[in-house]
């Protein structure tokens, strides 16, 4: 059955388009049909990191508002060939959006792919509230610092009340992606370290994403992390939350603050 997942945080800055771009590579990389959608209306960052950005025609406001199909809006990535994009409009308000354009939308992609990864903006404006509207799993990204964390849990909260799972009795499934986590600066307690962010948020966790220059290498050349270096630690991070999330019991690799060790939790969930 496929599955709507949306990426989101409270906070902008905090990896979430990297993220999407990192997820729906390793998803599709497992042999999956992935389609990434970007919902910034305004912005549109996905198009950048996915390296597409030049052959951008149609957006999904086009697709919503009817002005063009589909199949004339996705983008097939050149490196995977059931990796598809979806990119956000530049020159649009969010407005534009409307709740039945997105779910026509959302309904044409379900028939399409196993996997539809939808790139929240930041916050808790429309656009946001719209890209979790119709989600079946939510994977809320945040840095381990107390003011990502707080915004995250107003994220929580909406995705339990404003989704239409949540109106319908359902509960979201939802998972923690801690991204830009240096082990050396929560020992020192210069940020949260992982138990800290989990008792604040009590959500599964899917994956810690370690401080890496590799993430800024791969954005700047326009390639999914997980497709620009297989070996490096985030890219392993990501291809283990991507493998997780299709139910894999994967063990869990937490960087400590001794160099060249990993803590391994096996199983390690939030309350």
């Amino acid at each position: 059955m496929p599955k709507i997942l949306v990426v989101t945080s409270g906070k902008g800055g905090v990896g979430k388009t990297t993220s999407t771009a990192a997820l729906g590579a390793a998803l599709a990389q497992s042999n999956h049909k992935v389609a990434v959608v970007d919902f910034d209306v305004g912005l549109r960052n996905l198009d950048l990191v996915m390296g597409a950005e030049r052959r951008v025609v149609y957006d999904l406001i086009n697709v919503a508002q009817g002005d063009a199909k589909l199949h004339q809006a996705l983008i097939r990535d050149k490196r995977l060939d059931n990796l598809y994009l979806l990119a956000a409009s530049q020159t649009r308000d969010k407005d534009a959006l409307t709740e039945d354009g997105v779910r026509r939308v959302i309904d044409e992609l379900r028939e399409r792919f196993d996997w539809i990864v939808c790139d929240s903006p930041a916050g808790i404006e429309r656009g946001a509230t719209l890209a979790m509207r119709f989600a079946d799993v939510a994977v809320v990204v945040a840095n381990p610092e107390v003011s990502s964390v707080r915004d995250s849990d107003r994220i929580i909260g909406l995705l339990d009340a404003k989704t239409e799972i949540a109106e319908n009795g359902g509960r979201m499934e939802k998972h923690l992606l801690l991204t830009r986590y240096d082990a050396g600066r929560a020992a020192r307690g210069e940020m949260l370290n992982v138990e800290d962010v989990l008792e604040i948020l009590s959500i599964p966790l899917l994956g810690v994403i370690p401080e890496s220059e590799e993430v800024l290498r791969a954005s700047n050349v326009g390639t999914p992390v997980t497709l620009h270096s297989g070996v490096s630690a985030p890219s392993r991070a990501y291809a283990d939350a991507a493998r997780r999330l299709c139910g894999v019991e994967v063990p869990m690799e937490i960087p400590s603050d001794k160099k060249g060790l990993l803590v391994r939790l096996f199983g390690r969930r939030a309350a």
